[in-house]
């Protein structure tokens, strides 16, 4: 016969009977010395090399009474990935935020890295994993990202101490048929034909994409969007886009669709018989071969505005230019329309189309009741939240002043707005807003917002810890806003209490929109200086830290940012004049490196301004459209 009991004898130890024998085994007494745990508040952690810097948050546990000071050294970091900082003292109760930002050098792949806590005789390690990713150097979409924040941290060849008349300046001319005022687009090692090529991509009035190699000039590919017995559209009499209407937006480049990648575009045409259209094209990146049957654009929406009919408000293509930079999201292209100097009848159209089909998905009018409303920010790109909300400024228009209980306009119209449109489920929709309590008397003398561009700020932390998710844009007006993407404010016609921020009298009226780097905003107003605004505890300061030497002249400057990581960071912008000018700025103090008309002879001389355009910087070198022309500069040798 067989059995087991455990007898236990108090202080001492268990005898276990096994019915074979018997054991007596000492019980150890738990460890009640003072003692720590390091924590992280993530285990895995990916970064993109030559892009923003990642936090990871690191603390200390006290057990059984510590009150020790803890020294943690940041170890196994990969090849080129930085922590800032790399060793640090904490206390218990205390937290400690970790940068972790790798080069664009940097080794791709996993690899482990521990946060090592030392105190005294007391060693402990939080270990995690870090994920770097490499990312090839590419321009697919306006202002290099769908916030529109204008920052490209991946430049690791143009410099602070390279970019100077010596060593940088024009390397060559595009040329192309007609005006180019989107911004030219890039993708780096595209293979065509069996070759590798790096390679630009430029759109002209004249309704044609072209293709470069951006470091021979060579054409590529050349495609024009015209249809058969069809010419680019007339200015109708309007100078703002002219002497010809053709392809006016920044297309977007979705590289994984297709069988080579693709890049999408809208053109205006006129046919034989004096119809006009607007269509959407899917290009092959490879080829410039459409991929798709090209969609005419057409809409009606439910209103009475201007051009109804029986409940209707209709889309007239010839009434409508697409200048909005186009947005890619989850699959849609959306594309706002804006009129030819104010020519009624027209209303604001926002619509998308998906990628796959060109199909169209959706469809929002924002003064459906009323008239006018249009979107076209200078040219700026429609924005995108990380969220899926699309952020807008929209033009002079109607808005209804008589709010309903959810304090949204009675008869839906918003004209002059900060707009917030969600895009859920494929159907468009505005979810928030901000109204100046002046917006009737702005829309009425044309100093609306609507000549700006809205730009989605990364999350940014107050003084407490806490994250806000903010936007920001100006007008004509010059006022500056920043929005609370969780509640803009709405309107309220006695006070603008109710927005997160708002800021006057600082810059000139604004027919262009700002750049971001690394807690900082950079606008370029009218008649106005190059201004840059810190962002402390999530709060824009209320004047500039400092401006440029030169001013801009109309329409002022959209300017971009280029960086390797945060380091060498370069601030571009283009003087609309003639000769146009290029100008690069040391971005932490605004001392002017390097502007086109420095070299001698004229050299860099690039040809006359094109008002809205803005440079592109990338993989080396700085792309800027002119009437005629995408001009290429870089290093020299």
């Amino acid at each position: 016969m067989r059995f087991d009991r455990q007898v236990w004898l108090r202080g001492a130890c268990s005898i276990v009977i096994l019915g074979i024998g018997n054991s007596c085994v000492a019980a150890k007494a738990p460890d009640a010395s003072p003692n720590f745990t390091l924590e992280t508040n993530v285990k895995s952690l990916t970064v993109t090399a030559a892009s923003v810097a990642e936090p990871v948050t690191v603390s200390v546990k006290a057990l059984n009474g510590f009150k020790g000071t803890v020294t943690v050294t940041v170890t196994g970091l990969p090849k080129n990935v930085i922590a800032t900082p790399v060793t640090f003292d904490l206390r218990p109760g205390e937290a400690k935020a970790v940068d972790l930002l790798a080069y664009l050098t940097a080794d791709e792949g996993d690899a482990t890295v521990e946060f090592k806590g030392v105190s005294g005789h007391l060693t402990h390690a939080a270990p995690m994993t870090l994920d770097v990713k490499v990312v090839e150097p590419d321009a697919v979409t306006f202002h290099y990202d769908m916030g529109r924040t204008g920052w490209n941290p991946h430049e690791t060849t143009l410099t602070l101490a390279n970019v100077k008349a010596a060593k940088f300046g024009l390397l060559r001319i595009l040329p192309v048929d007609g005006l180019v005022d989107a911004q030219p687009l890039y993708l780096s090692k595209l293979t065509i034909g069996g070759k590798v090529h790096n390679v630009v991509f430029a759109v002209t009035e004249n309704d044609s994409v072209f293709a470069f190699d951006a470091d021979t000039g060579a054409q590529i590919w050349k495609h024009s969007v015209l249809g058969a017995n069809e010419q680019p559209s007339d200015d109708h009499g309007c100078g703002q886009i002219s002497p010809t209407i053709g392809i006016t937006s920044t297309p977007v480049i979705d590289r994984g669709a297709g069988p080579h990648g693709t890049i999408f575009v809208v053109g205006m045409t006129l046919d034989g018989s004096g119809g006009y259209h607007q269509r959407l094209h899917a290009l092959d990146i490879t080829t410039g071969a459409e991929l798709h049957t090209p969609t005419e654009i057409s809409a009606s929406y439910p209103g009475t505005g201007a051009n109804s009919s029986n409940g209707k408000v209709i889309f007239d293509p010839g009434q409508y230019a697409e200048r909005a930079g186009l947005l890619l999201l989850n699959g849609v292209i959306y594309l706002g329309w804006t009129s030819h100097c104010d020519d009624d009848p027209y209303t604001g159209w926002l619509m998308g189309y998906s990628e796959s089909t060109l199909q169209q998905t959706s469809v929002l009018n924002l003064t459906p009741n009323g008239s006018e409303g249009s979107i076209w920010m200078a040219g700026s790109g429609i924005a995108a939240g990380p969220a899926g909300s699309i952020y807008v400024l929209d033009a002079n228009g109607t808005f209804d002043a008589v709010l309903n209980a959810e304090g949204f306009p009675v008869h839906s119209d918003f004209g002059n707005g900060f707009l917030k449109i969600s895009t859920t489920d494929n159907k468009l929709a505005v979810e928030d807003y901000f109204e100046d309590l002046n917006t009737v008397s702005e829309s009425n003398s044309d100093t609306d917002l609507g000549s700006g561009g809205a730009l989605v700020l990364p999350d940014l932390k107050d003084a407490s810890g806490k994250v806000f998710d903010l936007a920001v844009g100006a007008g004509k007006t010059g006022n500056i806003y920043v929005v609370n993407r969780a509640d803009m404010g709405k309107f309220n016609p006695n006070n603008d209490n109710a927005i997160y921020q708002e800021i006057d009298g600082q810059i000139g009226g604004v027919w262009s929109m700002p750049a971001y780097f690394n807690n900082t905003i950079y606008y370029a107003a009218v008649s106005d200086n190059l201004k840059v605004f810190p962002i402390r505890n999530a709060r824009l300061a209320t004047s500039p830290a400092m401006q440029s030497a030169n001013s801009f002249p109309y329409p002022g400057a959209t300017p971009s940012v280029s960086s390797n990581g945060t380091e060498n960071a370069i601030i571009w912008a283009v003087e609309n004049n003639s000769p146009a000018v290029l100008h690069a700025y040391e971005a932490s103090n605004l001392e002017e490196i390097y502007n086109s008309n420095q070299a001698a002879n004229g050299r860099d001389n690039f040809g006359s301004g094109n008002k809205f355009i803005t440079p592109m910087v990338i993989d080396g070198k700085v792309l800027v459209g002119t009437p005629s022309s995408v001009a290429v500069f870089g290093l020299l040798n």
